[in-house]
């Protein structure tokens, strides 16, 4: 049927209403249903009692009060209330079902135990070793242009980055950025300074996220070289920051204390004229797409979200998984309620104990504050049609695909196995795609439903759930996952969207995001500060 709504993109849909798994009692509408509307959806026939916005949940069968509803072929939560078929299925009538710490089971799906037979390993610590190295040696077919460093490491962009130690700083790296843009670029992509306010008067786990944040950058292959300036005084001294970093190439990177010399700017600008130097001797050279490592991330999610963007970002994360690289996984609020099905594809039982303290770590920390639990989704996405926190978790695992669970990370750990990671991070979109920046990955994918034009230190793609916002918001969007609602294949979008991912880590395209201003860095931050 041809849409005509002004609110709808010009596109033909397949369908007015999509049930995503055969065991599911609800339906997303395609477009926005009128009361009225009669609608057969799998052999099921309903008759909508109110107008029902698109992206959100029709019920397919009479609900009972305290029944749960069930999308992804998953509870997303409860009736509150007694819901008729044909009802608008939302935030006014469901209650989630998310609350206390859980205890947990590890019951490995069929494709873990599979894998494990297959590499024949007689203990978990063998299992996990051989697979990284098997997934690490695995033949691509299919390569990028990047930059390959001297420690192995390869990046799909060539910049050099100055990062501060201490916000006091930031208007001394801010000038050295622009006076630095004089100097011979033949080779690199760029000269940033990323600014933040943390470093003077933390304690703790702060100062230790602030460096990890900090020493994770340094490290990403990205840059091709750093320069690290400090004031002098603060909590974040140089010679603490270089524990956390450790191993360095003093040719690829360098420091300076502004207290310790007598002109930073000059200091600066010596230094800088090295390290451009230094980074001008790479050039693009044909990498497999095992030297790939990817951030998935979602905002400003929407009912398509699950249906469309992030399944099209599942599938290029077991592209690239199988091609022998790294995808990472992160905000954990948005893993709750959909924790076992990550639980259960870890690679073994330590993983697995792993991802629980991931999971009840994160809600003892949101009850510590008086929080509850599923104080999640946020307004933007409940108009999108999302209406509890397990409603928008189901959605959000898709981004990972089937892959089995390697490894878990720590806020600012750096990624050391191949596949699939789960990292510590919040839901805040620029708190985790920063922590997604240090823990290695050289781009993020973030889908969206509803748009969003922040950058982060490395290439942002924003990938829209539906057509309405692609063709919307043309300077935020670089990809449109939409299409599947149109008739398109997952295997041809997907085939579209890996060669687009190949272009972007090749240089040849560049994403919305890279235009913007990226030179603000978020730090996660919980306690004291002096």
């Amino acid at each position: 049927m041809a849409v005509n709504d002004t609110n709808l993109p010009t596109e033909e849909v397949i369908t007015k209403a999509l049930r995503i798994h055969g065991s599911d009692n609800v339906a997303v509408a395609v477009v926005p249903l009128a009361k009225g509307t009669e609608l057969t959806v799998q052999g099921i026939t309903v008759t909508t009692s109110s107008d029902i916005p698109m992206g959100h949940k029709i019920a397919l069968q009479d609900i009972p009060e305290g029944v749960n509803i069930v999308k992804y072929g998953y509870p997303i939560g409860r009736a509150k209330t007694a819901i008729k078929a044909g009802d608008w299925v939302h935030s006014h009538n469901v209650q989630s079902n998310l609350g206390e710490l859980l205890d947990y089971t590890y019951e490995p799906v069929a494709k873990v135990t599979e894998s494990v037979e297959n590499i024949g390993a007689s203990n978990d610590t063998a299992v996990n070793g051989a697979m990284t190295e098997v997934m690490g040696t695995k033949e691509s077919t299919y390569t990028f242009e990047g930059y390959k460093r001297d420690d192995g490491s390869v990046g799909i962009r060539n910049e050099v980055w100055i990062i501060p130690t201490v916000g006091c700083v930031n208007g001394i790296v801010k000038t050295l950025e622009r006076m630095a843009k004089e100097f011979p670029q033949e080779n690199v992509d760029g000269i940033y300074a990323y600014a933040h306010p943390h470093g003077c008067s933390q304690l703790g786990d702060d100062q230790l996220h602030t460096q990890r944040i900090l020493s994770g950058l340094v490290h990403n292959p990205n840059a091709g070289a750093v320069l690290v300036v400090g004031l002098g005084c603060e909590n974040n001294q140089i010679s603490l920051l270089k524990e956390v970093i450790g191993d360095y190439d003093p040719d690829r990177v360098k420091f300076m204390t502004c207290q310790a010399v007598e002109d930073e700017i000059e200091t600066g600008m010596e230094l800088l004229e090295d390290l451009v130097a230094y980074a001008n001797r790479f050039t693009r050279t044909t990498c497999p797409a095992s030297a790939l490592t990817i951030g998935l991330k979602c905002g400003g999610s929407d009912g398509f979200s699950g249906i469309t963007a992030n399944p099209l970002v599942g599938d290029l994360s077991n592209r690239i998984i199988e091609a022998g690289g790294t995808s990472i996984l992160t905000e954990v609020p948005e893993m709750f309620g959909a924790e076992t099905i990550l639980m259960n594809r870890c690679r073994n039982k330590e993983v697995f104990e792993k991802t629980v303290q991931l999971i009840n770590n994160f809600k003892t920390y949101f009850k510590s504050y008086g929080e509850e639990i599923d104080e999640n989704p946020s307004p933007g996405n409940k108009a999108g049609g999302i209406t509890t926190l397990e409603d928008k978790s189901l959605g959000c695992v898709q981004k990972a695909g089937d892959a089995i669970v390697e490894d878990v990370l720590a806020y600012g750990e750096r990624v050391h196995h191949k596949g699939l990671n789960l990292l510590q991070a919040p839901g805040n979109d620029l708190v985790a795609a920063n922590a997604l920046a240090a823990a290695g990955a050289q781009m993020v994918l973030f889908t969206t439903g509803r748009g969003t034009p922040f950058a982060s230190p490395v290439p942002t793609v924003k990938i829209a759930s539906n057509s309405k916002l692609a063709n919307f918001k043309k300077n935020w969007i670089d990809f449109n996952a939409g299409t599947l609602l149109t008739g398109e294949t997952m295997e041809s979008l997907g085939d579209r969207f890996l060669q687009y991912i190949l272009d972007v880590a090749s240089g040849r395209t560049h994403v919305r995001a890279e235009a913007l201003d990226k030179s603000e860095l978020a730090i996660f931050k919980d306690g004291v500060t002096l």
